[in-house]
């Protein structure tokens, strides 16, 4: 899943994304409420982690105008105030939810599963496709009795194809989705990574594979069995 932080309190914004990205979440980070506004409008988030108090543009305009818009990603509010005008007016404009600053990461990251949970795309913490189930929880790869761990890149790239069944993805939409653009490594590393994970469905032996078609990208296809 990705996710934009707009947080303006930069230790407050180090510490989130780092534990947001150990929880497997892709994250981009901004740190007013113009890019977060422009980020959103450009960007196919599962959910906005949104200060209220910002720079530029405050999280409340942000969330008034993206609402305006039509734009219906969760957001959930971040603010150092208590003031119940505020989470009132904040759920008004169109908020899921909201926390008061200082908060337990473990909550912060409880809301976010329960917000994400309500955006129509986003189901259960399994991803399944036949036999073979990516678990979001424990970020295993699992086919019948069999399951193996996957790391971040691999578990990330997996559930990208798992929520695309049938589409091909370019190598530069999976670049750009889990390194970003800002990534100062190449995008070969998408090829590494792809090959990594077909030896991880092997070693499962199910039926799948992650076809390539030159030009296009890769998908990932079950087998019919005897071929």
């Amino acid at each position: 899943m990705r996710l934009l932080l707009a947080e303006d309190e930069k230790e407050m914004a180090d510490a989130l994304e780092a534990v947001l990205k150990h929880n497997r979440y892709l994250v981009d980070t901004v740190s007013n409420g113009t890019d977060a506004y422009d980020w959103i409008r450009n960007t196919d988030y599962d959910g906005v982690i949104l200060d209220i108090m910002m720079p530029q543009m405050s999280g409340l305009e942000v969330l008034e105008r993206i609402r305006r818009e039509g734009n219906p990603v969760p957001v959930l509010l971040l603010t150092a105030k208590s003031e119940v005008d505020d989470k009132v007016q904040g759920l008004d404009l169109g908020a899921d939810d909201y926390l008061t600053k200082p908060f337990a990461m473990k909550e912060l990251l409880a809301r976010i599963r329960a917000m994400t949970r309500r955006k129509p795309q986003i189901t259960a913490n399994l991803l399944q496709i036949g036999e073979l189930v990516l678990n979001r929880e424990t970020f295993q790869l699992e086919y019948k009795n069999k399951s193996l761990y996957l790391g971040k890149k691999e578990y990330q790239m997996m559930e990208l194809f798992m929520e695309n069944p049938g589409m091909f993805i370019s190598q530069e939409q999976i670049f750009s989705r889990i390194w970003g653009y800002n990534s100062e490594t190449n995008s070969q590393v998408v090829w590494v990574n792809i090959s990594y994970l077909r030896k991880k469905i092997a070693d499962l032996q199910a039926p799948f594979v992650i076809k390539a078609l030159r030009g296009t990208g890769y998908r990932l296809e079950e087998q019919e069995y005897g071929t």
